[in-house]
This record gives C-alpha cells, sequence and structure tokens, in this order.
C-alpha cells in the first residue's frame, strides 16, 4: 500500500492522514452530515461490491439508486423550528448504513500512488475528466494556492458564497479525521452514500486512463489526482452554483489545474516542498503562478517583493485583473474578542467594519480580508461591495478545524496544523496575543523533510516544555532525532520524549494541569492534530 497523503494544513496536503474508523461521532451538533434517508438500500456484500446486486454486473453499480437521491441525503431531516428545523443544530441523529462504503473509497485510493510524491503532470488528469464530460467545466471556480493560509482562506469563501444563497463546493485538504471532509457541499461534508455513489460512476473511466498511462510505460492516476477527478464529478452532481478549489501542490502543474478559475487567489508564499517546487520564493512563486488563467481576477495576500513580481509578471502575460492586499485592500483593524476577533476591513468595493470572526490570530484576519476581495472580485468584478448582513453572517458562522482550534478543557487543549517556520510564528504570535497562559505545554511531532529547528525556534518563546512524540506518518522525524533537535533550541530541562502520542498527550495535560492557567498546544503535524482530535472525542477532554 502507498503512502497515506493528506495535506499541510494549513496546507500540509503531504503529511498522512487519520485512518478510516467509522463514523464522526455521536454530537448531533457537530455539524457534520449523517445520512437521513429512510428508504432501504443495500450495504456492503460480502464479495466488497459497494452497492450489491449482480456481482456478474458491475456496470450496474452506480444505478442501484440515483445520484440525486444521494445529494437529497444532505438536506437535513428534521422537525419544525427550534426542533431540528433550522437544518443544523436540532439534525436527528440517525446511524449512516453507508459508512462501510466511504471506507472502502477511501481504500481503494490508497491503493494508488501516494501524495507524497505527486506526478507533476496534468495531461492524465485531463483524460479522465475529458472522458466524464468536463464536470469540471459545469460550474465557475475560484481557485487557491499559497503556502500558508490557503484552507482557512478557503472555508472563508465558501462561507461568505454561501451565505449569499449558493450552493458552494469546497474541496481542501487534508482531512483530520474521515476522507469526507475534503469534499464539502453547501457546507457540509458529503455524504458517505454519495461518496461511494460518484465513486463508483468515475472509476471506470478512471480504469481507462489507468490503462492508457501504464502502456505507455507512465504511473496510473495517482491517489491526488483520482481525488481532484471525484471532487469535479461530486459538485456537478450535486450540482453546485460556484467551486472553491484549493491546489494540492503548487500550481501550474497540480491536477486541480486542469481546471480554469475565473478568480486565482493567492496566500502568503514562502519556502516550503523546496525539492518539488523550487529552492528560492521566486522559483516557488512561478510555479504556483501557473493557476492564473486568461483575463482571470488575480488577487494576492501580502508577498515577499520576487513573490509579487512573479505574480504580476503572470497576470500581464495572461490579460488579468491583478489586485494585491495594501494596494487594493487591507485589514483595517483587529481587536482580541471572546471566542475570537473583531475586524474591520477595507475591500476593494467596499468597507466593513466591526465583524465578528471566531477564529484566533491576526493571520486569520489577513486571510478574511484576502477572501473578501476574493469574493467581490467573484461576484462583481470587484465593483460592488458585500452586502454588509451576508458578510456578518458569513464570518460568524466560518470554521477553520485544525487551526487554534480547542479540543479540551481542564485544561486547555488547543490543536494546530503549523508545519513550516512562518506557520508556526504566526501560531506563536496568537497564542501570545489571543490567550493569557502562564504555561503552554507543546507536543510535537513533525515530518522528516520539514525545516523542524525553524518551527522550534518559533514556538521557543511561548512554550514552557516540549513533549516530543512521533505520529503514525511513515514520514514523521523519529522521536529521539527531535528531541536532540528541539533540546539544542530549547534546552534539555525543557524537553520530554514520549514515542506514544496518548502517553505524550496524558503527560502534556499533567503538566499544565500543574499551573493555574495551563494549556497545551499540539503541533507540528496533521497526522498528530488527527490524532489527538480523535482521542479528545474518546476520552471526552471536551464537556
Amino acid at each position: 500500500m502507498s503512502d497515506r497523503g493528506a495535506g499541510d494544513g494549513d496546507d500540509e496536503l503531504y503529511d498522512e492522514p487519520i485512518g478510516t474508523g467509522a463514523g464522526y461521532g455521536d454530537d448531533p451538533g457537530d455539524g457534520v452530515h449523517r445520512d437521513t434517508s429512510t428508504r432501504d438500500r443495500s450495504e456492503v456484500d460480502d464479495d466488497g461490491d459497494i452497492f450489491g446486486g449482480d456481482d456478474d454486473d458491475d456496470d450496474d453499480d452506480a444505478d442501484e439508486f440515483e445520484l440525486a437521491e444521494a445529494y437529497d441525503g444532505q438536506l437535513v431531516v428534521g422537525g419544525p423550528a427550534g426542533e431540528g428545523g433550522d437544518g443544523r443544530d436540532g439534525e436527528l441523529d440517525l446511524p449512516d448504513e453507508f459508512v462501510e462504503a466511504g471506507d472502502r473509497v477511501y481504500a481503494e485510493l490508497l491503493e494508488r500512488h501516494g501524495e507524497a510524491e505527486p506526478q507533476p503532470r496534468l495531461a492524465a488528469t485531463r483524460q479522465a475528466v475529458e472522458l466524464l464530460g468536463d464536470p469540471h467545466r459545469a460550474y465557475p471556480i475560484i481557485h487557491l494556492t499559497g503556502t500558508n493560509g490557503k484552507t482557512s482562506t478557503s472555508r472563508i469563501v465558501e462561507s461568505i458564497l454561501r451565505a449569499y444563497g449558493l450552493r458552494t463546493g469546497l474541496f481542501t485538504s487534508p482531512h483530520l479525521e474521515r476522507l469526507n471532509e475534503r469534499f464539502v457541499i453547501d457546507g457540509r461534508p458529503i455524504s458517505n452514500e454519495a461518496l461511494a455513489a460518484n465513486w463508483a460512476d468515475i472509476s471506470p473511466f478512471l480504469e481507462i486512463v489507468d490503462a492508457q498511462l501504464t502502456a505507455a510505460g507512465e504511473p496510473r492516476l495517482t491517489f491526488f489526482e483520482a481525488l481532484t477527478v471525484l471532487a469535479f464529478a461530486a459538485f456537478a452532481d450535486a450540482p453546485v452554483d460556484v467551486a472553491v478549489i484549493e491546489v494540492g501542490m503548487g500550481g501550474e502543474w497540480d491536477s486541480t489545474n486542469v481546471a480554469d478559475g475565473q478568480v486565482a487567489v493567492f496566500t502568503p508564499i514562502s519556502l516550503d516542498h523546496t525539492a518539488r517546487l523550487g529552492n528560492t520564493v521566486a522559483e516557488i512563486a512561478r510555479t504556483k503562478s501557473g493557476i492564473i488563467k486568461p483575463a482571470a481576477q488575480v488577487v494576492s495576500a501580502r508577498q515577499q517583493p520576487e513573490a509579487l513580481a512573479e505574480l504580476k509578471r503572470a497576470a500581464e502575460l495572461t490579460e488579468s485583473t491583478f489586485i494585491t492586499q495594501d494596494a487594493d485592500f487591507q485589514v483595517l483593524s483587529t481587536s482580541v474578542a471572546v471566542g475570537g476577533q473583531v475586524v474591520s476591513i477595507k475591500g476593494i468595493a467596499g468597507t466593513y467594519t466591526d465583524l465578528f470572526l471566531p477564529l484566533y490570530g491576526d493571520h486569520q484576519a489577513q486571510n478574511a480580508a484576502v477572501a473578501v476581495a476574493a469574493v467581490e472580485s467573484f461576484l462583481g468584478g470587484g465593483a460592488t461591495a458585500i452586502v454588509e448582513d451576508v458578510l456578518v453572517e458569513a464570518f460568524a458562522t466560518v470554521t477553520s478545524p485544525g487551526r487554534l482550534q480547542l479540543i479540551g478543557t481542564e485544561p486547555t487543549v488547543l490543536v494546530d496544523a503549523a508545519h513550516n517556520p512562518g506557520g508556526a510564528q504566526a501560531l506563536a504570535a496568537a497564542v501570545k496575543e489571543y490567550f493569557s497562559f502562564d504555561k503552554v505545554v507543546a507536543v510535537v511531532s513533525i515530518l522528516d523533510d520539514k525545516d523542524a529547528e525553524g518551527i522550534i525556534r518559533a514556538l521557543d518563546p511561548v512554550v514552557a516544555e516540549f513533549v516530543v512524540t512521533q505520529s503514525s506518518s511513515d514520514r514523521a522525524t523519529n522521536a529521539d532525532e527531535l528531541a536532540s533537535l528541539v533540546v539544542g533550541v530549547a534546552g534539555a530541562d525543557r524537553v520530554i520524549v514520549e514515542l506514544d502520542p496518548r502517553e505524550a498527550a496524558r503527560v502534556a495535560r499533567d503538566s499544565a494541569a500543574e499551573s493555574e492557567q495551563g494549556a497545551v498546544l499540539v503541533t507540528g503535524s496533521i497526522t498528530l492534530v488527527g490524532e489527538m482530535i480523535s482521542l479528545a472525542t474518546e476520552e471526552e477532554w471536551k464537556p
């Protein structure tokens, strides 16, 4: 089986995801879809057929039920207002009979070449979507890339569009606990039923492309290439009014780039994945600028000069409109508030003041400003302001799992998927400004291709103790090796080694609990973050 990839959060696309445990938990208010259809449908047979039926007629698998009905399952079945009629908090907590079918989709994807080693090509993905009738052309696209912040920015963009009443599709990486998280339709992760139905629908076409690639001596479609095709198909079948698509790695040859984004969005670009993208910020920006298509609207966060130059050059060559932070839009102010912050933003077409954003850190305010400019560009070409009430609702309901997410109390436990020095610096600044902890104990595991020393040095000023562990990723740095590096930065008296993440969590929580305002911070790897979220649910760290 190939390496299991997930994401680098906000970008760790090439970390390893958590396993395929069934279900999302039992809390009906967790915002995750549960299949509420009462119609009798087949479950997985003993022979592994997702939809049951005649073993000799695999082509009939997807016809066992209509895809439209699978998407109807995305709608909430609840009582009147206040008893589930709001479509969210009161959703009936019925069992999902298609969990095994969803698990099988993930298992089959894992049989493909892992995300850690993407193929720098577009032809293979393009062939697959052409065979499917170009589902990626069924809706307009906002395409996002960058080094840090692109997942959070994508989520804010999607929240604004959905608040406008548009049916949205959101494709992001990584997933923290389950594959479905990567495909969000109208604010909900795709149901297991719809996921399996779409996989059955596209699999024959993937096999055709696989055969062509193999005959030509090339690797068959990779995990992420197949995943991208699945996302485009799922959004077309939903159907969605607009899709927000996050790049996996880079831009120019990333499989998502078979699509033409009407708006190309760039979050801050810095050094990461240098073996694949280039050794300088300029080289990396040049690769990422490949998502800019002719006559597109281009929106960029604040960039280093060499990155900005590359993006401007690409915009000029494609005759695109170029909008950049500071020159065309900006964060006017941000202040700490209970549960997040209050921000004021000057957009391209309007000024929006005193908006509550339930995300921590100044970097999230910057992400929000980029998202506002992107939506202004998409909806009115930058000439029409966003309706204030819409933006108030969108900001108030936005979430960004795995980004300074509270998963435990007594003591406080926060998780953050910072995976490079830039992300760690933003995390450290947010912890210092937004919280009043008197002791922070960090649980860390870092992949072996990351700048571990840079990450630890960024965290060092706000961390009292480091508990070094090793996540389940095959690419996680050996705990003893990582501990030696951490000792070199923080000193031996501030470092504890616990190979088992569960034991590391116990040690960190006990240590933080010794202080009146102690806290645990889990960071460095999306795999570790996902494991801790699952553990927190299992052990009920948060009542």
